[in-house]
């Protein structure tokens, strides 16, 4: 592994002494300013981030989950533990159904002949031959939910759509992604031979854009079809031609199919707590990415923010009191796999995890704090929030349900969660497609990521504070 560190790390203050008690009046000791400054300066030099997700994206390359590559990613993932502080390394396997995408072809075929640029959406099932049929055009998902049962008998549908809306927030991408998700089980009622969709993504490259579809709530579980998307310019093409009133027709092959369970795992690497060991503040994001570009936007970045971030703090002259958790989730892309497996094995342990919060939303800068802590702990949020602004960071809402998709299932259960919430604006210019690659970084804007997450983690494992809302037992 090819990890490279700085020739020397700052010399890093810390004090023992105990956080105001008054929370109405919350004031950080000097001291913990003085390491959070500290941790800062030092972040916003160091070039240990790019270091990582250059390492990740270059050794092992793409990393779809439930792959022979997703394996290397966490064998790597452990010597990168041992190469850096962390005081204990471990790997939590998990077994998951492992879905492949095999190879695809797709063109018109009439009016004329145009080769497209398609993929498979996760979860496709594989064409029976090669398909050349008449193309059903729906504007929208809501007119394909329209249709009859067995009306596209024969046919193959496509739904289009419009190009993402670009958004600091990434807030157009939900409703946009239902026809990503669930537009296959119309097609599949309508008997169509296929769907294609326009891609879900903000880029006007011929690069599409894949991800997971969603089961079936009932019946099968998958898709038997063929599910394909094809990028904004093509998908543009089809509508000029529909609005022509050409008749198309597509031609596509796909292999994409199911292979069966196989292992996959989180990679946990702990900075133990000096004083409360068992109180984990967790920070991560996930090893696994799709498997078109190198998955270093989605989410070597996140992976590498947060170990770089973690590293820093263990070079502090003492450890935090509280335990700092860096867990790289194994197959995120296909389902939250990994988080899910994680709050399973942990369940017992949850109620001492004080916080959580996750890296994946990119590599640009982090703009805006928000929080969902116990409301007698939001003094000592505005404080850690008033560290950041020199970063460029404003504090948001403090009733922010979130933390990252790998916290799901653990703010579900009750952990306490914090997001440090990333310009999105151009992210799904990138995310799930072949755009995914390790130049779209900006190594200064990574190391801005790092000076945010080192100062939360610090302060959130040293402060003692309850972050968690205390439940009717235990009060």
């Amino acid at each position: 592994m090819r990890i490279l560190f700085l020739s020397a790390i700052a010399l890093l203050a810390l004090s023992t002494g105990a956080a105001a008690n008054d929370q109405a009046e919350f004031k950080l000791q000097q001291s913990q300013i003085d390491t959070a400054q500290a941790l800062i300066d030092t972040a916003l030099q160091s070039p240990l981030a790019f270091d990582i997700v250059e390492s990740l994206t270059t050794e092992v390359g793409p990393r779809l989950g439930g792959s022979e590559a997703e394996k290397r990613a966490r064998d790597w993932a452990e010597d990168l533990g041992d190469q850096l502080s962390f005081d204990k390394v471990s790997v939590e396997e998990f077994s998951m159904p492992y879905w492949v995408r095999g190879t695809m072809k797709i063109a018109l075929t009439s009016p004329y002949e145009q080769e497209l640029y398609g993929t498979a959406l996760g979860g496709s099932g594989k064409s029976r031959g090669d398909l050349n049929a008449e193309v059903a055009y729906f504007r929208s998902l809501d007119d394909l939910k329209a249709v009859s049962d067995g009306e596209l008998k024969g046919k193959i549908a496509f739904v289009d759509g419009d190009v993402l809306v670009k958004s600091q927030t990434g807030a157009g991408y939900a409703l946009p992604n239902n026809r990503r998700r669930i537009g296959w089980q119309h097609a599949e009622r309508g008997e169509a031979k296929a769907l294609v969709i326009r891609s879900v993504g903000s880029d006007l490259h011929r690069f599409p854009h894949t991800g997971m579809m969603s089961k079936r709530t009932e019946g099968k579980a998958w898709a038997s079809i063929p599910v394909i998307a094809i990028s904004n310019p093509d998908a543009d093409q089809l509508r000029r031609l529909h609005e022509l009133g050409k008749p198309m027709s597509i031609a596509l092959k796909s292999t994409a199919a199911w292979k069966g369970n196989v292992n996959s795992g989180n990679v946990v690497l702990d900075l133990i707590g000096r004083e409360k060991p068992e109180e984990i503040v967790l920070i991560g994001g996930h090893l696994d990415s799709w498997d078109l570009g190198t998955g270093a936007i989605d989410d070597g970045a996140g992976v590498a923010i947060t170990a770089a971030a973690a590293e820093l703090i263990a070079q502090l002259p003492q450890r935090p009191r509280r335990t700092i958790r860096v867990v790289m989730f194994g197959a995120e892309e296909v389902g939250l796999l990994g988080a899910r497996a994680y709050a399973e094995k942990h369940a017992d342990a949850l109620k001492n995890h004080v916080v959580a919060t996750e890296s994946d939303f990119g590599a640009d800068t982090i703009w805006q704090f928000v929080s969902n802590v116990n409301e007698a702990a939001n003094p000592a949020i505005d404080a850690i929030a008033k560290l950041l602004v020199p970063l460029g960071i404003v504090q948001g809402g403090k009733d922010v349900p979130g933390g990252g998709p790998d916290i799901i299932p653990l703010a579900a259960k009750g952990v306490p969660t914090v997001r440090l919430n990333q310009n999105g604006m151009d992210y799904f210019d990138l995310h799930h497609t072949p755009d995914d690659t390790l130049d779209k970084i900006d190594p200064e804007k990574l190391k801005q990521n790092v000076a945010a997450y080192a100062v939360f983690a610090y302060l959130a494992a040293e402060l003692d504070v309850e972050f968690r809302t205390p439940s009717k037992e235990e009060e």
